[in-house]
């Protein structure tokens, strides 16, 4: 769960716009669009691989 502290003197608008950066970061909106529907393991298994393609090309590209 994600949780963020307010400072003193903190604005709500700038709490809320930390607390919307840190659900971004953790991924929690991508992990439940991805859960909405089920997905067969055919399709996941594609999906992994594209990623792990992607992330190879960027390693190499450095």
């Amino acid at each position: 769960m994600t949780h963020v502290v307010g400072g003193s003197n903190e604005s709500f608008d700038n709490l809320l716009r930390r607390f919307n950066k840190k659900v971004q970061q953790d991924g929690i909106l991508s992990e439940i669009r991805r859960r909405e529907f089920f997905e067969k393991p055919s399709i996941k298994r594609k999906r992994k691989e594209a990623a792990k393609r992607r992330k190879t090309a960027r390693a190499l590209a450095r």
